[in-house]
């Protein structure tokens, strides 16, 4: 069965390549082996595996091996390294973005991106997502999610909004509440948020 490609980059072959690609890609100073690539993309070893493969054989990732591991990293910059970069940065980023600025975050018992962006990553087709919406399940000082969210702004060249809920109005809200009503019933992308000292 033929899988349609990414609404959120229909060039590309599938989703998990746009994942694997935004998760290297925004981060150049950085190595990940395969395993931690499956798990941030939320897809199996073996399809992680064969495109990463499919990368590196094409020259748009690097490869080295340290022991079992595979580890890989950007290229160097290239004439087409680097838009490829501009345009994951575009439409995959917001994912290891804020992977990578929510981790460690006291108080986030879970995370979300919701609205366009998540529809688009979860295969809805329309157009270019403005906006990223996310959603923080916890008691994070909203001080700090304020932080983050400028930061995640200034990296992704787009507003970025998070909204903070404790975890027992998420899973318990009053029935007057049509945010969360609306929220759960669309497409939301789970943000993989490493707990604090890990």
């Amino acid at each position: 069965m033929r899988v349609p490609p990414p609404a959120l980059l229909p060039i590309l072959r599938s989703g998990v390549q746009g994942d694997v690609l935004a998760t290297v890609y925004l981060s150049p100073n950085r190595e990940f082996s395969v395993t931690e690539l499956a798990s941030l993309a939320n897809a199996s070893l073996k399809a992680t595996a064969q495109e990463v493969g499919r990368l590196v054989d094409s020259g748009l990732l690097v490869d080295r091996r340290a022991g079992n591991q595979r580890l890989v990293r950007r290229p160097e910059p290239t004439r087409i390294t680097t838009p490829l970069g501009d345009l994951l940065e575009t439409t995959y980023g917001p994912l290891p973005v804020l992977a990578e600025e929510l981790s460690g975050v006291a108080g986030i018992d879970k995370a979300y991106i919701y609205g366009s962006w998540a529809a688009r990553h979860e295969g809805e087709p329309g157009g270019v997502p403005g906006d990223v919406d996310v959603l923080v399940i916890g008691s994070a000082p909203l001080d700090a999610l304020d932080i983050i969210a400028e930061r995640a702004t200034a990296r992704l060249h787009r507003a970025v909004n998070i909204r903070r809920l404790a975890g027992s109005y998420w899973d318990d809200p009053p029935a007057k509440d049509i945010f969360v009503a609306a929220v759960k019933q669309r497409p939301l992308v789970e943000v993989p948020v490493k707990e604090t000292g890990v």
